[in-house]
């Protein structure tokens, strides 16, 4: 009877001194894990660089960000097709002079094969290649962050062996 007694009181003592004070941290990042946030800037700090004054500083960011190309894979991969390199290099190029002012998002995506857990995890893989791949091209590592959309961000939804493959992405964005 004394075991269940004190067993009950350290029990509440647990339960009770726990970190109720601390309020819970929520990620916003629209359904997506693993999301690695570089320092942000403010959209007011980031100028755009142009001639005339008439283009914003998120007309330049949409501007800039269509220079990035997608990198795609093979299904079930994440190491980069040598075809990609092209792109990577490009992208690489870009995020070194035109996008130096920018953090770079790198949206890693799957097509609908494979449970929602494995294609989270996948998402993040194709992610950090192409973050490796950009750092060693001479990007700082500290402008680049990373998510994860899995599957739940398609391109195309046609149930077709051409529409899987544009799923199997990682876009570039570019963060103030």
């Amino acid at each position: 009877m004394k075991s269940i007694v004190l067993a009950s009181a350290v029990a509440a003592l647990l339960v009770l001194s726990g970190c109720g004070d601390k309020d819970p941290q929520v990620d916003a990042n629209d359904g997506a894990v693993a999301e690695q946030a570089a320092p942000a800037k403010s959209a007011s700090s980031v100028k755009a660089p142009t001639s005339s004054n008439t283009e914003t500083a998120a007309e330049y960011m949409a501007r800039i960000e269509k220079e990035l190309k997608t990198i795609y894979f093979d299904f079930d991969k994440f190491n980069i097709k040598a075809d990609m390199q092209a792109n990577l290099s490009t992208d690489a190029s870009v995020a070194k002079s035109s996008a130096s002012k920018f953090q770079l998002k790198l949206e890693g995506n799957c097509d609908e094969w494979g449970s929602d857990e494995y294609n989270f995890a996948l998402g993040l893989k194709r992610a950090e290649s192409v973050k490796k791949a950009l750092v060693a091209e001479g990007v700082d590592a500290n402008r680049i962050s990373m998510v994860s959309f899995g599957e739940s961000n398609p391109t195309c939804t046609d149930k077709t062996k051409e529409c899987w493959a544009e799923n199997r992405r990682v876009d570039f964005k570019l963060l103030p």
